[in-house]
């Protein structure tokens, strides 16, 4: 009877075990800096976590703000400018990356929003399909600026001018965190959720 019972328990730590480890977030490739300083003001590393699709590794992101949040609602209120950093994990053709983002934007924006920012969403695509691959380490990143827009960058350069406004950069984030998100594990990891 009490070998019975110590299988038990033994069973039991082990199942624990494996849940508690099944929640906590895989470690991503890129080592994200803790803090990043994006127009005067400094930000901080509000989760990270890799893109894949299906069972590929696409690219590892890391969303940094102002302060934490852990909700879209939270991170869409929040003022003040934020950062997505991006490190390719795969060779990617410009024109599909450009492509994928266009189509998460309108996956979870309403329409008539996408419309209003045609000229911005142009650019979108415009940049990527400007580079004809991102190769295995190299970095993209996107920064809102308060009252100036969206600033791209490729391999640290920065694309041309900011675009578009707040809420064009409100449909960017969308892309990761909204309602139909590119992957839902990495829109619970930029926002801090363990799953």
């Amino acid at each position: 009877m009490r070998r019975s019972a110590a299988l038990a328990h033994a069973a039991l730590a082990l199942t624990l075990a494996l849940m508690v480890g099944a929640t906590q977030a895989t470690p991503t490739a890129t080592k994200f800096e803790p803090t990043a300083q994006v127009q005067g003001t400094r930000l901080q590393l509000n989760g990270a976590g890799t893109r894949y699709k299906a069972i590929f590794k696409v690219y590892d992101m890391g969303l940094y703000t102002a302060k934490k949040v852990s909700t879209p609602d939270e991170l869409l209120a929040l003022p003040g400018p934020t950062r997505l950093q991006f490190t390719a994990l795969r060779e990617l053709p410009g024109t599909d990356l450009g492509r994928l983002f266009v189509k998460g934007l309108t996956e979870n924006s309403p329409k008539d929003m996408v419309q209003r920012h045609t000229v911005s969403t142009t650019r979108f695509i415009e940049i990527f399909s400007g580079r004809s691959k991102l190769m295995p380490g190299d970095s993209f990143a996107m920064e809102f600026w308060p009252g100036k827009g969206t600033q791209f960058y490729i391999v640290g350069q920065p694309q041309g001018e900011p675009v578009g406004d707040a809420e064009f950069f409100s449909m960017v984030l969308k892309i990761w965190v909204g309602s139909s998100p590119a992957d839902s594990s990495l829109k619970d990891a930029l926002l801090g959720v363990e799953r």
